[in-house]
């Protein structure tokens, strides 16, 4: 497995950061023993192709910098710690861990027993020592640069605005004004042909229900089914990538800028549908 010479870093901000030095990755866990950053060329790779010793740590911080790691990056972490259930401890380096500061997340879950930290039929008192690398979504280091120009929040009173919700997907994937490319995707809803239709609605904010990435809960999946509204977050700050139509290596975070940006200029506000 391949090494990577690393410095210090900085414990904030939160996640990884891309700077001109390198890109900093910071993990907050106050009972962790030992952590690990893990590189992964794909997103469902077996196994990680670089595995780095987070060694720094500013009180419950742990944080490093990585030179040369740029946007695309797909990464993890394997945190060590106490198995003990009885106590609230369940850390098993064994499984790996989505950055829960991710800006951008790649894929889905690959649902099997593998992917769960203890023995199934054991409630959790027993750790489960499989890997499930394979099975896991993968956390993105993104480029945060865009130009807003000069983009503002329109701040309309609440008394005053006409607030029009509406699901990312299901808004126009049948909609035939719109190329094929752009049907159910932030794109789409940050298009013309959407804005003009917001505008002849007389709206003066859409809000998206979940658009934050989210996971297909495992009895679903087992029926064939899917969680179409999106109601089971596991990334908070990740535009959900299955609404992109231009990549999930971080440039869903760019289409999602840019449809904001549109409907800013339209003078549509936006408003997110969060559910904790």
């Amino acid at each position: 497995m391949a090494t990577l010479q690393t410095t210090v870093g900085s414990p904030y901000p939160l996640g990884a950061t891309w700077q001109s030095e390198g890109t900093n990755f910071s993990l907050f866990s106050e009972h962790a023993t030992a952590v690990e950053l893990c590189f992964f060329g794909a997103q469902e790779d077996k196994e990680e192709s670089v595995r780095i010793p987070v060694t720094e740590r500013t009180d419950h911080v742990w944080h490093v910098c990585v030179p040369d790691v740029l946007p695309g990056q797909l990464y993890g972490y394997r945190v060590h710690g106490p198995y003990a259930p009885q106590e609230g401890h369940r850390f098993n380096p064994n499984k790996v861990c989505i950055d829960p500061y991710s800006k951008a997340i790649a894929g889905t879950v690959h649902w099997s027993d593998q992917l769960f930290g203890y023995e199934i039929g054991k409630e959790d008192l027993v750790m489960d020592t499989r890997d499930d690398a394979f099975g896991i979504p993968k956390s993105v280091v993104v480029d945060p640069s865009f130009t807003w120009g000069e983009d503002k929040p329109l701040k309309y009173p609440l008394h005053k605005s006409v607030i029009y919700e509406v699901h990312v997907k299901g808004f126009s994937q049948l909609w035939e004004a719109l190329p094929h490319s752009l049907r159910g995707t932030y794109a789409g809803i940050g298009s013309s042909h959407a804005i003009k239709y917001f505008k002849e609605l007389g709206i003066t904010a859409v809000e998206l229900l979940p658009i934050h990435h989210h996971v297909d809960e495992k009895t679903l999946i087992d029926k064939g089914l899917c969680n179409y509204w999106g109601y089971n977050t596991i990334g908070f700050f990740a535009p959900d990538s299955r609404f992109a139509s231009m990549g999930i290596r971080g440039e869903q975070v760019g289409e999602f800028k840019s449809m904001v940006k549109n409907l800013h200029a339209a003078g549509i506000e936006v408003i997110l549908d969060v559910v904790y």
